[in-house]
């Protein structure tokens, strides 16, 4: 079908104008007001030492302001607009929207995972950019950038693939490189099974670790405050945890879809007047089971839902 058969419903309008525009940064008018301690928040450094030294990455969005030609509204990119204005910057190139709602910009942020970001600096390394530079573009120590980089030196592929896009801590690499390849991927299982990325369970899995799990040349585990007995105990409680989740996983997906059309089965069975008469007067226990059945949202007990 070509654009003149297509009526006026099928035609896709754009989203944005065509082209850029320069604009001065004093004729864009806010949506919002930042908070009072935005400017003192790490988000807010970082971002400004990223235009310091790489200049204005994403330009910011407006849109016209129909009772007033000569003035744009700003959608999207208040912080950034307000760190141009610190840095004496009076001029910034815009996106046009051709809609003026701000609701769907920076609502739905995926953050970059520590593995990403590894991988996007091991790139820009790899491309000629200096690491002192790198380090000032995201407002670091360079040392930081340089244990980044080394990262995932001694992790498994599997581990790294599990744990790519989940928000896990640089130190809890650290930690699972003292282990073995197939501990590391009994320990990263560990980590998403739980949703717990914290350092601190980390350790405890590598507590939990038998001395034979560990990666060569690792020193022998010497955890002050926890006796040998302890530790033994810890191993094995963790060694029953990672079976009993691993057996719950198998029948998981099946288990909830049972659940499922059980429940919808009920909700339509108690539906009908006649049933729901008869329940209660030959089998109101069971009644108040399936009644308990159909008002479920969530399939943890209540005290840990």
């Amino acid at each position: 079908m070509t654009r003149k058969e297509r009526g006026p419903s099928q035609i896709v309008r754009h989203a944005f104008e065509d082209n850029c525009v320069i604009l001065s940064v004093s004729a864009l008018l806010p949506v919002r007001v930042l908070r009072t301690s935005t400017k003192s928040s790490k988000k807010y450094q970082q971002i400004a030492a990223s235009i310091r030294e790489v200049g204005l990455v994403e330009p910011p969005v407006v849109a016209r302001d129909l009772a007033n030609p000569d003035t744009y509204l700003l959608l999207d990119g208040h912080v950034r607009i307000e760190i141009l204005k610190d840095l004496g910057i009076e001029q910034v190139e815009c996106l046009v929207s051709t809609d003026d709602e701000a609701f769907t910009y920076n609502k739905r942020i995926s953050r970059l995972s520590s593995v990403q970001e590894h991988k996007m600096i091991r790139r820009a390394i790899e491309r000629g950019v200096p690491e002192e530079k790198i380090a000032k573009a995201l407002d670091v120590n360079p040392e930081s950038i340089r244990r980044k980089v080394r990262m995932l030196n001694g992790i498994c592929d599997e581990t790294v693939a599990i744990l790519k896009d989940k928000p896990c801590p640089m130190a809890v690499f650290e930690i699972l490189r003292k282990m073995n390849p197939l501990r590391q991927i009994e320990a990263a299982e560990l980590l998403v099974n739980a949703n717990n990325y914290s350092v601190a369970y980390a350790s405890a899995i590598l507590a939990g670790t038998p001395q034979a799990q560990l990666a060569a040349g690792s020193k022998p585990k010497n955890i002050k405050g926890i006796t040998a007995e302890a530790v033994a105990r810890m191993e094995s409680e963790l060694a029953r945890l990672q079976e009993a989740i691993t057996s719950i996983q198998e029948t998981y997906g099946q288990d909830h879809l049972h659940l499922t059309v059980i429940k919808g089965y009920l909700v339509k069975l108690l539906g009908n007047a006649r049933v729901v008469r008869y329940l209660m007067q030959h089998r109101p226990e069971f009644l108040t089971e399936f009644q308990t059945i159909t008002e479920m949202t969530s399939t943890l007990p209540p005290e840990a839902a």
